[in-house]
C-alpha cells in the first residue's frame, strides 16, 4: 500500500502504486504516475503528464512538472510531459519542466542521477544516466546532458548546448558552446577546455588503451593546431580503434553550436 500523509494532496487520475510514500502538504495531479518505491517528502509539487520512475526520492520543495518557461506555450492546449527515470535523487527547490510542442514535447531524464538543491531542468531538456547536476545550476530549454556527465555548483546551460559523456564542467562556469565528451571544462561565461577528464575516466573502468586512444584524439583536434575539417580527415584514417573515440568524433561533428576549445 501507498503511504499518504492525511494533508497531502492526491488529485483523482494520478497513478500511484504500491511502495509509494507522500508525505506531509505535497499535491499530486491529476495525470501523474508515481511508480513502485516513489518517495516524496514534505511539500513537493508533482503535475502535468509526469511520470517518475521506481526508487526515485524528491526532496522538499521541489516542483516537478509545471508549465515550461516558454512564451509560446498554450497552457491546456500543448498535451507534453515530463519523464523521470529510475533511481534519482532530487533535492529540495528544484525546479523540472514539462517539454514543449515546438520542441519535441518531452523533457527525460534518465536513472540514478542527482541533483542537488536548487537545480532547474528547462524545458524539453534530455539528461542521461548517472548525472551530478550540483546546486544552483541552471540547464536551459532544449539541451543534451550525456551519461555520467558532472555539472558543478552555479554552471549556467545555454538552451541548445550538448554536454559529452563524462564531461566535468567545472563550478560557475558558463557553457555557450558544446562540452566534448571526457572533456574537463571551466571558466566564466565562455568556458574553454582545460584537458581530459582523467578521473572521470577511470571512475568508468576504461582500460589503458582507450583512454589513450582519447588523449590522442584530444591531441589531435585541440592541440595539434590543425583546422577542424584538417584534423578531422587525420581522424577518420588515423586508426582510431575504440568506441569512445568514435562517440567523441561523432559529438565533434555533429555539433551545431560549436565546441569549447582550449
Amino acid at each position: 500500500m501507498a503511504g499518504i500523509h492525511p494533508s497531502a494532496v492526491v488529485e483523482p487520475g494520478a497513478c500511484v502504486a504500491s511502495g509509494v510514500e507522500i508525505g506531509a502538504c505535497c499535491t499530486v495531479g491529476p495525470n501523474v504516475e508515481l511508480r513502485p518505491g516513489v518517495v516524496l517528502r514534505p511539500h513537493v509539487h508533482v503535475t502535468g503528464r509526469t511520470t517518475i520512475g521506481g526508487g526515485t526520492r524528491i526532496f522538499s520543495f521541489a516542483t516537478i512538472g509545471e508549465e515550461p518557461q516558454d512564451k509560446g506555450f498554450v497552457p491546456g492546449g500543448d498535451d507534453t510531459a515530463l519523464e523521470i527515470g529510475s533511481g534519482n535523487v532530487i533535492r529540495e527547490h528544484t525546479s523540472i519542466h514539462v517539454g514543449t510542442k515546438g520542441g519535441g514535447g518531452v523533457t527525460r531524464i534518465g536513472d540514478d542521477n542527482l541533483l542537488m538543491n536548487g537545480a532547474h531542468v528547462g524545458h524539453d531538456t534530455q539528461i542521461g544516466s548517472h548525472c551530478i547536476v550540483a546546486t544552483n545550476v541552471a540547464i536551459g530549454g532544449h539541451c543534451h546532458i550525456e551519461d555520467h556527465a558532472v555539472l558543478g555548483g552555479l554552471v549556467g546551460v545555454h538552451q541548445f548546448v550538448r554536454v559529452g559523456e563524462s564531461a566535468m564542467v567545472a563550478g560557475m562556469s558558463g557553457l555557450r558552446k558544446d562540452a566534448p565528451p571526457f572533456s574537463l571544462v571551466a571558466g566564466g561565461a565562455g568556458a574553454t577546455i582545460r584537458g581530459v577528464n582523467e578521473l572521470g575516466l577511470r571512475r568508468r573502468g576504461f582500460s589503458d588503451e582507450v583512454r589513450a586512444e582519447i588523449k590522442r584524439a584530444y591531441k589531435l583536434f585541440f592541440y595539434s593546431k590543425l583546422r577542424f575539417e584538417a584534423a578531422l580527415a587525420e581522424a577518420r584514417a588515423g586508426g582510431f580503434r575504440s568506441e569512445e573515440a568514435a562517440r567523441l568524433i561523432h559529438f565533434l561533428e555533429s555539433s551545431q553550436r560549436g565546441f569549447c576549445r582550449p
